[in-house]
């Protein structure tokens, strides 16, 4: 069983380390103590009340943050202490430029880093069934496979490091296009007298279908559950680091520098615990139209 420590035990850390808890010898370490230690009274395994002590030993190191200068913070802890070989896989949905500084540091004391965000959501974490996008080296992947398939049903080799953060942030940056384009439409028809049901009835058998429209306006806004899976602050983080990247390449893109716009707004107005899907919720104050 590989030596592994976990940092970082949000929504999806959680579970993902949950499952890691059954094939390795896990260590744990979160910035709320009380919940490092109470995942491991339930889990069986070790909690670390600093981070140095969490990565001394560990042949593999595993974090999942809200965002890159999250990971940068605990650095100047970790560094002393990691192991040389050892290969820090990070889970968090970061950006290219910060991970990039990321594995230079690592690379000073013979650490190698992926970073390898993921996609699927609670749901996904708890049946390890993630999308794992991951930008490094090809060998180090290779020596952290079984920690990757415990977790994940689909992992893919993006490119050089950095590479899965950008392929994730675009990802998202359609999921948002998606998101507030069907909201959109559905008020317009609303206004004309079109259910959003009988709406989402035929574009969902048509070409304009989406996960947007096949599964996250049924059951979250038509039904008005809204239920907090995936936060609109996290989305409107990873939305502009689509927008920067977007800008750092020199491509024209300017559907998705207004979807930014669009994310920044809706996270202003619906405040930091809304639930992406709630960004509808924008589109039918402007519209005075529920999408029901």
């Amino acid at each position: 069983m590989p030596r592994l420590a976990f940092l970082g035990l949000g929504d999806i850390g959680t579970p993902m380390a949950a499952r890691l808890a059954r094939t390795c010898e896990l260590t744990v370490w979160n910035r709320t103590a009380t919940k490092a230690a109470t995942f491991a009274a339930e889990h069986d395994v070790a909690a670390a009340k600093t981070v140095a002590d969490a990565v001394r030993g560990a042949e593999i190191v595993a974090s999942c943050l809200p965002t890159s200068p999250d990971v940068e913070g605990l650095l100047d802890q970790a560094l002393p202490a990691l192991q040389k070989g050892a290969v820090w896989v990070d889970f968090t949905s970061g950006d290219p430029a910060g991970s990039r500084r990321i594995a230079a540091r690592l690379a000073t004391v013979g650490v190698s880093y992926l970073d390898a965000p993921v996609s699927g959501g609670v749901a996904g974490a708890e049946a390890g069934t993630l999308t794992i996008m991951v930008g490094g080296d090809e060998r180090a992947l290779e020596r952290v496979r079984g920690v990757l398939d415990a977790v994940g049903q689909k992992i893919v080799l993006c490119g050089p490091i950095g590479s899965g953060d950008a392929v994730k942030a675009v990802n998202n940056a359609l999921l948002a296009v998606h998101l507030w384009s069907a909201a959109e439409g559905l008020a317009a028809l609303k206004s004309a007298g079109v259910s959003p049901t009988v709406a989402l009835d035929v574009i969902n058998a048509s070409s304009g279908r989406s996960n947007a429209s096949m599964n996250l306006i049924p059951q979250r806004v038509v039904s008005r559950k809204f239920p907090r899976t995936f936060r609109l602050a996290l989305l409107d983080k990873d939305v502009g680091i689509a927008a920067q990247f977007i800008r750092d390449q020199k491509t024209p893109a300017p559907l998705l520098q207004l979807t930014a716009e669009m994310m920044r707004i809706a996270h202003n107005l619906l405040g930091a615990e809304a639930d992406h899907a709630e960004m509808a919720k924008v589109v039918e104050q402007w519209s005075g139209q529920e999408i029901s």
